[in-house]
C-alpha cells in the first residue's frame, strides 16, 4: 500500500500506490465548493452545503480532504455521537459516524480513501472520544465494503430501504482501540 497517515492533524503528505503524492488535511471553508462537487459526482446521496458546514463546525478535527498537485480529489466527513454501541450489545458509548466519503474515479485505489478514513477515525478516537466507529454502505458496493473491512470493520446489521432507490444498507461497525 504506499505511506500510511500517522499524524493526528494539520497537512501531511503521502506517498501512495503506484508513487501517486497527496497531501490531506483538515476540510476548510475553501475546500467546500470542491467537497459538494465531489459528493454530487461520486455519490447518489447528495447533501446540501450547509450541512457540510455543519460538521465542519461541529468536528473540524474529523472532517478530511484529500489533494493531488493541489486538486481535491476525496474527503471523508464525520461526526460523533453518544448512543448504543454497534459492537457491545447493550452499552451506551460515544461513537463515531463516517457520515459521507467520496474519491475521484482517478484517483481510487492509490490509497486516499484508507488514509482518509484512518486519520478521521483517529481525529474521532483522540479529539473527540468515541471508543468505535460504524457507518452505512450499500449492499452492492463491493470495493467500500473490501477497504472497511481492511480498516476492522464488520457487518452488524442490514437496513432495509435505506437508501432513496430502495438499496438495502449494511451498518459497519469497528472498535477503534487500535486507532
Amino acid at each position: 500500500m504506499g505511506v500510511v497517515t500517522e499524524k493526528l492533524e494539520g497537512a501531511e503528505e503521502i506517498t501512495g500506490k503506484g508513487g501517486v503524492r497527496f497531501i490531506i488535511k483538515e476540510f476548510d471553508m475553501s475546500d467546500l465548493e470542491d467537497v459538494v462537487r465531489i459528493n454530487r459526482a461520486v455519490l447518489p446521496e447528495n447533501y446540501p452545503s450547509y450541512f457540510f458546514v455543519e460538521h465542519h463546525l461541529s468536528f473540524p478535527k474529523a472532517f478530511i480532504v484529500a489533494k493531488v498537485n493541489g486538486e481535491t480529489a476525496g474527503y471523508v466527513m464525520s461526526r460523533v455521537e453518544f448512543g448504543w454501541s454497534n459492537l457491545r450489545r447493550g452499552s451506551i458509548v460515544r461513537k463515531g459516524h463516517i457520515v459521507s466519503i467520496g474519491v475521484l474515479p482517478q484517483y481510487r485505489r492509490i490509497g486516499i480513501g484508507y488514509n482518509l478514513m484512518v486519520r478521521s477515525m483517529r481525529a474521532m478516537k483522540h479529539f473527540y472520544k468515541a471508543s468505535e466507529v460504524y457507518l452505512e454502505v450499500r449492499v452492492s458496493n463491493k470495493p467500500a465494503i473490501s477497504l472497511y473491512e481492511k480498516l476492522g470493520y464488520v457487518t452488524v446489521d442490514v437496513i432495509k430501504g435505506y437508501y432513496h432507490d430502495g438499496e438495502d444498507a449494511y451498518i459497519m461497525a469497528a472498535s477503534l482501540d487500535k486507532y
